[in-house]
């Protein structure tokens, strides 16, 4: 990716190359993002100004243009394109941020309050997103027809990692042999930049076994050799490397963005084989996304009361004040397992009926306890007539004259 913005920077005017240089020093992703933003805006400069955004700073610099104008215009012409459609409000208004900080990079004075009031931006639509419920879950778990994509999406619903997240954790991350099994997310590839372990259900550790004896399985290949002037099949058996991605197959050198576009694809596929591949107001987008199986992990959690628990498990940065030793959030994960276990039913069964036997023996427990209140109230009503009935008989034998 380095090689390719450095192949952008060659295209585009030096004041947007140093900024997408020095914003690469931060996150590569975000400065490929950035270039694809402030293209959009150069393209925009050349047809209304007629020249680029280097001419244009120097304009500005110059008082010629008026930077808020500038903005004003932009933002105009991407609310009212020329090919009829529209942009949401939150990439308009993440395109214009975007030309906002380049501007200021290459020493233009911006006025936040001015540039609130002079240049008007459409309210984002905040959309209400209902987390899946666990029956929905399983419903897209039994359509999926691929191993990985199955496995993905389990992986997903039962730890609520982010979907890259969850896509770069290598075979060397996964520690199936403690109790419970856990697996590590690099700090690379996490949005707080902040290394992290999330827990797995005995159901996805038997997930994961079966998606390695599946993708390392011996397969028939079959080749035309050119000496021979004949098609050869050999039987391969693929060598499994712990630095391989758990989710990528047979590419060492796969990326986790490329692996999530082939997935996203496979699910959004599934989805519409099971009629639930609606989209948001005739948009790309969605209604079920790959997200919503980390709201369902979020609410599911929190429904059990550890709000703060939740957040952690995730990958949140929540309180300051919640700090838990690994061992206790281990005992905590362990009574939310049976909740994020979904389509295990015999061990669900087994974990219910482990449940029924302790609820039955504490019922038994608690008439034991009454019965034994029962008996001592009972003595005590005795003992207290015995002793009410010996000191009348004291009283008798101090004054008997008086009886």
């Amino acid at each position: 990716m380095e090689e390719r913005i450095r192949n952008y920077v060659l295209a585009i005017p030096e004041s947007v190359a140093n900024f997408v240089r020095h914003t690469q020093n931060m996150n590569v992703n975000t400065a490929e993002e950035y270039y694809r933003r402030l293209n959009i805006f150069d393209r925009f400069v050349l047809e209304e100004y007629k020249y680029n955004t280097d001419g244009l700073i120097k304009e500005i610099k110059e008082g010629k243009q008026d930077v808020y104008d500038v903005l004003s215009n932009y933002v105009s012409s991407l609310l009212y394109r020329k090919n009829g459609t529209r942009i949401s409000p939150t990439t308009l208004r993440l395109r214009v941020i975007t030309v906002k900080n380049m501007l200021e990079f290459n020493d233009v004075d911006i006025s936040s309050r001015k540039l609130k009031f002079k240049v008007r931006l459409p309210r984002q639509i905040r959309r209400n997103r209902e987390a899946l419920s666990k029956e929905d879950i399983v419903e897209i778990l039994n359509a999926c027809s691929d191993m990985r994509l199955k496995s993905y999406i389990m992986f997903l619903a039962s730890t609520g990692t982010r979907v890259v997240e969850a896509l770069s954790i290598r075979w060397a991350d996964c520690d199936l042999t403690t109790i419970p099994p856990k697996a590590f997310i690099r700090g690379e590839f996490t949005k707080t930049k902040t290394d992290r372990i999330v827990f797995l259900t005995d159901e996805m550790k038997r997930q994961l076994h079966r998606w390695s004896e599946h993708n390392y399985r011996t397969r028939r290949v079959s080749y035309f050799d050119k000496r021979k002037s004949k098609t050869v099949t050999q039987y391969r058996i693929p060598s499994k490397k712990e630095s391989d991605l758990v989710f990528a197959v047979n590419k060492p050198d796969a990326r986790p963005a490329n692996i999530y576009t082939f997935l996203v694809r496979l699910f959004e596929k599934t989805l519409d084989v099971i009629g639930r591949g609606e989209r948001e107001d005739h948009k790309r987008r969605r209604k079920i996304t790959l997200h919503s199986l980390r709201r369902f992990t979020k609410s599911t959690i929190s429904d059990l009361g550890y709000q703060d628990y939740s957040e952690w498990f995730i990958g949140h940065s929540g309180s300051t004040y919640w700090q838990k030793k690994e061992s206790e959030k281990a005992e905590l994960f362990k009574k939310i397992e049976p909740y994020l276990t979904l389509l295990d039913i015999t061990s669900l069964k087994a974990k219910g009926a482990d449940i029924e036997t302790k609820l039955t023996e504490k019922e038994k427990e608690i008439q034991l306890l009454r019965q034994r209140d029962t008996i001592n109230t009972d003595t005590i009503s005795n003992l207290s007539d015995q002793v009410m009935k010996l000191m009348v008989e004291v009283q008798e034998m101090k004054n008997p004259s008086q009886f």
